[in-house]
């Protein structure tokens, strides 16, 4: 595959930036660690459906992702689809917005009708996700890809902070609820329409040499050949199958905090500012450590921020605390996204890493669900503080296992490499 100039280099990292920073500002009015679940538990949902949010979300994505790579097996022009594949989220945010700022539902089944939107929302960025990962890495060059996403989820973080501003504003004012969260879900809109624009500028690399037409035998051919003989790959699902955990945890956050603190809703917007800091300063992080000392390093660092944001949900006695929660979590999701990206480009090699990103969220859906439901029993049965403690247990096994077990894919590729010079 051809490599990209320096010029086309930055002129990629800018516009990449710019389109992180509009959804970073965006999803400000739609975090899954706070705007989604206090929304649902202010319009009623069961406590059930409020702790499945995050996990949901995360099962919701992984669905349609092998049809996604299916369907996309033999893209010629990547940059078109990806832009296209971005219109699917356009609809379901609309409707969140449409329906709750201009008709303002409330009532024992208003939640229903944002629960729905939510589903659609899910399955759409699921869609989406192998497309974008393949595209993304047609817009870089293998050698700078850590410190690309690095920066770029930075500026993800810089729109979420002043995002998070706007959230703290908007939830201050008069604007009588539902109507405030219904008019930022049209701010949310109007910033993924900025962005998905932003992406029809980028530059992308052809392959040196086209790939064959592969048939749908062949693409489940190869899907299973991965399964079976990729040992390395299987260690690292199972490491990730026990990282589930964190799920209901994120969930449960900001409604384990306010009922034991009663802090007033508007403050998730100071949890969101905390967070996109510790998230960009992060993402950058992850990508420096990645690129330096291989990728696994740099997911490990974000499974640790999320023990200790249950460790620290757990201990907190004061509003300090519950600050350093989401100062924890936003650690754990900076460095995730280029640190999980770039362990499935490594794991790919030269194959198709839309098959490998689909893969991983595929398998991870089954053990999703799991979680949530024997989270669901245990806050019921025995009480939040002993679910997070066993959520605490769960990430120190897979910790464990990532740590011990799962060779880094990269560094792997890199001594090869070298052997061979």
């Amino acid at each position: 595959m051809e490599r990209l100039t320096k010029q086309d280099l930055s002129h990629n990292l800018i516009l990449n930036s710019a389109h992180e920073f509009c959804w970073g500002f965006g999803m400000a009015f739609h975090t899954i660690y706070a705007i989604v679940p206090l929304f649902l538990k202010q319009l009623g949902a069961p406590t059930g459906v409020v702790v499945s949010v995050a996990g949901l979300f995360a099962i919701l994505m992984a669905l349609p992702q092998l049809l996604s790579a299916l369907m996309g097996r033999n893209i010629r022009n990547i940059k078109n689809v990806a832009v296209g594949v971005h219109l699917l989220v356009w609809p379901p945010v609309f409707m969140m917005g449409f329906v709750f700022a201009f008709f303002a539902p409330t009532g024992p089944t208003a939640w229903i009708y944002f629960y729905a939107c939510f589903i659609l929302y899910g399955l759409a960025i699921g869609f989406l996700i192998p497309i974008w990962t393949d595209f993304l890495r047609h817009a870089v060059n293998d050698d700078s890809r850590g410190t690309f996403f690095g920066i770029s989820f930075a500026f993800n973080s810089i729109g979420g902070f002043l995002g998070g501003i706007l959230v703290k504003i908007l939830f201050s004012s008069s604007i009588a609820f539902p109507k405030n969260f219904g008019y930022g879900f049209f701010i949310y809109l109007l910033m993924i329409i900025f962005a998905t624009i932003l992406y029809m500028g980028l530059r992308v690399k052809s392959p040196s040499e086209k790939r064959p037409h592969k048939s749908v035998s062949e693409f489940f051919s190869e899907t299973k050949r991965i399964i079976k003989t990729h040992t390395n790959f299987r260690r690292y699902l199972t490491a990730r199958a026990f990282l589930t955990a964190i799920y209901p945890a994120i969930s449960l956050y900001a409604v384990f905090m306010q009922e034991k603190f009663g802090f007033d809703i508007s403050t998730a917007g100071i949890f969101i500012i905390l967070n996109v800091i510790a998230y960009g300063f992060s993402s950058y992080l992850s990508g420096k450590l990645g690129d330096r000392f291989g990728h696994k390093t740099a997911i490990i660092f974000s499974f640790s921020a999320h023990l200790f944001a249950v460790l620290t949900a757990l201990f907190t006695t004061t509003m300090f605390g519950v600050y350093a929660v989401f100062i924890f979590l936003g650690f754990g999701y900076g460095s995730f996204m280029p640190a999980s990206m770039n362990m499935v480009y490594s794991f790919a090699g030269k194959n198709d890493s839309k098959l490998y990103m689909a893969l991983v969220d595929t398998f991870l859906a089954p053990f999703i669900l799991i979680t949530l439901f024997a989270a669901i029993s245990i806050s019921e049965i025995l009480g939040t503080v002993q679910l997070f403690w066993i959520i605490a247990g769960m990430l120190c096994l897979g910790l464990a296992i990532m740590i011990f077990y799962v060779k880094d894919p990269g560094l792997t590729e890199k001594r090869t490499k070298q052997i061979l010079v």
